[in-house]
C-alpha cells in the first residue's frame, strides 16, 4: 500500500484583472514567499480562519520593515494555513513601485496603489484586500520606536469599509521590524533624492547590496476577529466620531496583541 498523500486546499484562483496581476506569474511567486514563510521567518500564526472564505474583508495591519515583507507574509499565510486558501490584495504606497524591478513585481502578484478609489473598486469586487495605515512612516521608525503602533492616519480605511461594507480584520505583526532595523533616518537626504524615508541600518549601506538581505527574525501573525460595519450604513464614512472610535479600537487591538506576542519570543531571532 502506498504512502498517504497529503493535500492542500485548493487555493482561490487569482483572476486577471484592469490591475495588471498575472496569476501564472503569482503562483511561482507564491512557492517563493511559502520558503521564506516556513523556514526563513518561522512564522507561527493565530486566527487566520477569522479572515472571511468569501465575500469582501479589509485586512489592517500595523506596518514595518521599509520593504512590504510583512504585506507578503500576511498574503502567505492566509495561503498555508486558512481553511479555504485565497489571495489577498495589498495596498502599497507609491515610492514602492519607483523601482523597475520592485514595480513589476508588485503589480504581476496583485499588489495595488494604496489609494481609497483602488481599495473601493476591489471590495466591491468582494476581494480581500489588505491596507497598512501607518503608511511609510510606520515602515521607517526608528528601532527604539518599534512595536509602537502609531496612529492609524486619519481613519481612511474605516471610511472604505464603511462605504463599501466590508469588515474589517485587524492583524498583528511582530518580526517585520527586525527585518531591517533603522537606526536613523536621513530625512534631509531623502527629500534631496524625492524620497518619503532614507533609512539607515546596521548592515546599510555598509555592506552594499549585502546590506539588502533581510535579518531572519521570528515572526508572528495574529488576526483579530472582524469588526462589522455593515450595520452603519455608507453614510456613516462622514461621521467623524465614528470613525475614529472604529480606528482606535482597530489601533488598540493591535497594539494589545503585538505585546502579548512579544512576550512569546525568547529573543528576536527565536
Amino acid at each position: 500500500m502506498g504512502a498517504l498523500q497529503v493535500l492542500s486546499p485548493p487555493r482561490e484562483e487569482l483572476p486577471g484583472d484592469g490591475f495588471g496581476v498575472d496569476p501564472v506569474f503569482t503562483e511561482r511567486v507564491t512557492n517563493v514567499a511559502l520558503w521564506f514563510y516556513r523556514k526563513y521567518w518561522r512564522v507561527e500564526t493565530e486566527g487566520v480562519n477569522n479572515v472571511p472564505a468569501r465575500g469582501r474583508a479589509l485586512l489592517v495591519a500595523n506596518h514595518a520593515g521599509i520593504v512590504p515583507y510583512d504585506g507578503a507574509m500576511i498574503r502567505t499565510a492566509i495561503i498555508a494555513e486558512h481553511r479555504h486558501p485565497r489571495h489577498a490584495r495589498m495596498l502599497v504606497v507609491d515610492w514602492a513601485f519607483a523601482m523597475p524591478f520592485t514595480n513589476m513585481l508588485l503589480v504581476k502578484t496583485g499588489n495595488v496603489l494604496a489609494h481609497p478609489l483602488n481599495a473601493t473598486a476591489l471590495l466591491e469586487r468582494d476581494e480581500l484586500v489588505g491596507v497598512f495605515p501607518e503608511g511609510v512612516r510606520g515602515a521607517a521608525k526608528l528601532y527604539r520606536n518599534r512595536y509602537r503602533i502609531r496612529r492609524l492616519g486619519r481613519g481612511g480605511f474605516v471610511q472604505v469599509a464603511l462605504r463599501t461594507g466590508a469588515p474589517i480584520v485587524p492583524v498583528a505583526v511582530v518580526g517585520s521590524e527586525e527585518v531591517h532595523p533603522v537606526l536613523f533616518d536621513m530625512q534631509p537626504l531623502a527629500r534631496l533624492l524625492g524620497l518619503p524615508a532614507l533609512p539607515i541600518t546596521p548592515t546599510f549601506p555598509w555592506l552594499g547590496l549585502g546590506g539588502l538581505v533581510p535579518l531572519p527574525s521570528k515572526w508572528f501573525i495574529a488576526f483579530g476577529e472582524p469588526i462589522e460595519v455593515a450595520q452603519h450604513g455608507p453614510e456613516a464614512a462622514d461621521d467623524a466620531r465614528l470613525v475614529l472610535e472604529l480606528s482606535e479600537r482597530v489601533r488598540e487591538w493591535i497594539q494589545s496583541t503585538v505585546n502579548r506576542l512579544l512576550a512569546r519570543r525568547q529573543t528576536i531571532f527565536f
